[in-house]
């Protein structure tokens, strides 16, 4: 299954997509602007990020209105016109919306409005389902899913705001959904992966350590599993006492890091005493 995200810039937590082990491709928009009483920031008011998985293939904004690529060979992976129209669309809509929202906006400074979409591709090629999460304030807003025809449509209630207020331009927004955004989605994402395939589909094992330091604040030492040089991101990393995996809440660290050269690692780490005579193993799997 590979995913498309057509999606704002500074995404919300409860706006992040967990990651799959499928591809996935990244559209980024983001409308800023400051408020009567707050000056000019140095970033675009508009911008877009386009990413497939987790590489960069295109960026511009409002100051730099032709997209594009990482390479010359992939100016035919989409029509400029349809990502100008996109965003023009997309704009107009963010404008739209936050006259709406203002009156519910905590945010006195700098206005962010955000749009997350997600497609995908199923098995075979086959289309599956698009997504799109809106997010004003910091807050995910609203939520349209589209798969097999039909839409389902979902209001946030911890947002603070009524389904009244954001539905009025709703009917006129899943009409160019499903005739305009949709195929585009699904059409990008194709073109991407024949250009890009095989740089996201490559696989490269992770070297594996076991590092124990000495703590000289706790007269102890650390024990510390470490991933590293590995790609895709997915893995599973486990520490083990003895032969037994050591539990959750004992464990520091965890968390998928990137390197310079678009790999990742990872590290799990375990306080131990002097005392401590267990064997510590490192067990990966990816």
């Amino acid at each position: 299954m590979c995913r498309y995200i057509f999606a704002t810039h500074f995404k919300t937590k409860s706006m992040q997509c967990k990651w799959t082990r499928s591809p996935v491709l990244d559209f980024l928009l983001v409308l800023s602007f400051p408020s009567a009483s707050y000056e000019e920031t140095q970033f675009p008011k508009f911008s877009c990020t386009t990413t497939l998985d987790d590489i960069t293939v295109g960026y511009y904004n409002s100051e730099i209105y032709i997209p594009k690529g990482n390479m010359t060979n992939e100016d035919d992976v989409i029509d400029s016109d349809y990502i100008k129209g996109i965003s023009d669309y997309m704009y107009n809509s963010f404008l739209r919306r936050s006259a709406l929202l203002r009156d519910f906006s905590q945010n006195e400074s700098l206005n962010v409005y955000q749009t997350l979409v997600v497609c995908e591709l199923l098995e075979l090629d086959k289309a599956g389902k698009m997504i799109i999460k809106d997010a004003a304030g910091g807050y995910t807003t609203d939520e349209l899913c589209y798969f097999n025809n039909i839409f389902t449509y979902t209001v946030n209630v911890t947002a603070n705001i009524t389904q009244e207020v954001l539905k009025p331009h709703l009917e006129e927004f899943k009409q160019e959904f499903a005739k305009f955004f949709y195929p585009i989605c699904i059409t990008t994402l194709r073109n991407y992966l024949k250009k890009r395939g095989g740089q996201v589909n490559r696989r490269i094992t992770p070297n594996i350590r076991l590092i124990q330091k000495a703590n000289s604040d706790s007269g102890g030492s650390r024990v510390s599993c470490l991933a590293s040089g590995f790609y895709p991101r997915h893995i599973n990393l486990t520490l083990f006492r003895d032969g037994l995996p050591v539990s959750d809440h004992e464990i520091t660290g965890g968390e998928l890091l990137p390197n310079a050269d678009g790999t990742y690692q990872m590290r799990k780490s375990l306080e131990i005493s002097a005392a401590d005579k267990h064997k510590y193993t490192c067990s990966v799997t990816h």
